[in-house]
C-alpha cells in the first residue's frame, strides 16, 4: 500500500461547518452566471466556498485513514473546478452552482474513471455517494464477471440490511435482457443486467452548516466502502 502523503494541516483552518455565505454565493451565482459577475466576486468564492471545502476534505482524511486509507483525499486535487465544460452542452453558463469532490484511489491520475466517492454541496441539497456511475465497456464487462463469479460476496454487500436501508432502491440503468455470454437462468441474472453501480444519500442543505457534517459524511462513506472496494477489485 502506498504511503499516505503528509498534508500541512496548518494551511487549512479546522472545519467548523460549511458557511451559509457559501450557499448564498451559489444562489446569487445562479442568477448572475457570467464571467463579469464571477470575477467581481471571486474573492468571496475563495473565502466562503473553496477554502471551507478544502478544510472539509482535510478533516475527512482523518476518518478515511481508518476505513479506506487507499483513497486520496487531497484538498487541492480532489475538488472539482468551478468552471463548467460547455463544449458539448446546450447550457453555456460558465460556472457550476455547487461545489463537489471526488476521491479516487491513491496514485491514480485526477479524473480516474473507477470506483470512488463523490460529495456535492449546493443550495437545497447535499449528496454523498460512492461506486462507479458510468463505467466504460471493458470496465462493465469486468464488473459483471466479478458479480457472476463472486455472487455470494456481492450479495452480502448489496443485500445487507443496513446497506439497503440507507441506499435502496438501486435506481440504476438496466438492460432488458441478460448480456451476451451469460445464461438467462444465471443465478445473478438480474444483477448482471445493470449498467451502473453507484449509490448514495441526499440530505437537506442545513446539515452542512454543522461541524458534525464531517463525521456524518464519513459514516456514510464507510458504509459505501464494501461496494466501492468490490468494484475496484473487479477492475
Amino acid at each position: 500500500m502506498s504511503k499516505i502523503p503528509i498534508i500541512d494541516f496548518d494551511l487549512f483552518p479546522p472545519f467548523g461547518g460549511f458557511p451559509k455565505e457559501g450557499i448564498s454565493f451559489f444562489k446569487r451565482l445562479k442568477l448572475n452566471n457570467n464571467r463579469e459577475w464571477f470575477e467581481k466576486n471571486k474573492e468571496e468564492f475563495i473565502s466562503n466556498v473553496k477554502e471551507p471545502m478544502q478544510s472539509y476534505v482535510v478533516a475527512l482524511q482523518t476518518y478515511f485513514t481508518r476505513f479506506a486509507p487507499e483513497f486520496d483525499l487531497n484538498p487541492n486535487r480532489s475538488i472539482f473546478r468551478i468552471y463548467r465544460d460547455v463544449r458539448f452542452s446546450p447550457d453555456k453558463t460558465p460556472y457550476k452552482t455547487h461545489i463537489a469532490a471526488h476521491f479516487v484511489l491513491r496514485g491514480k491520475p485526477k479524473g480516474f474513471i473507477g470506483s470512488g466517492y463523490y460529495i456535492e454541496i449546493g443550495p437545497g441539497e447535499l449528496y454523498i455517494g460512492g461506486g462507479i456511475y458510468i463505467p466504460e465497456g471493458d470496465q462493465l464487462k469486468k464488473i459483471r464477471k466479478a458479480i457472476a463469479v463472486r455472487g455470494k460476496e456481492f450479495l452480502s454487500i448489496v443485500e445487507n440490511r443496513k446497506f439497503k436501508e440507507l441506499f435502496a432502491p438501486f435506481e440504476w440503468k438496466k438492460l432488458k435482457r441478460i448480456p451476451k455470454g451469460y445464461e438467462e437462468n444465471h443465478q445473478m441474472a438480474e444483477w448482471l443486467k445493470y449498467k451502473q453501480f453507484f449509490v448514495g444519500v441526499s440530505w437537506p442543505e442545513l446539515k452542512c452548516y454543522k461541524k458534525s457534517f464531517v463525521k456524518e459524511t464519513a459514516a456514510i462513506c464507510e458504509k459505501l466502502t464494501p461496494l466501492v472496494r468490490f468494484i475496484n477489485s473487479a477492475l
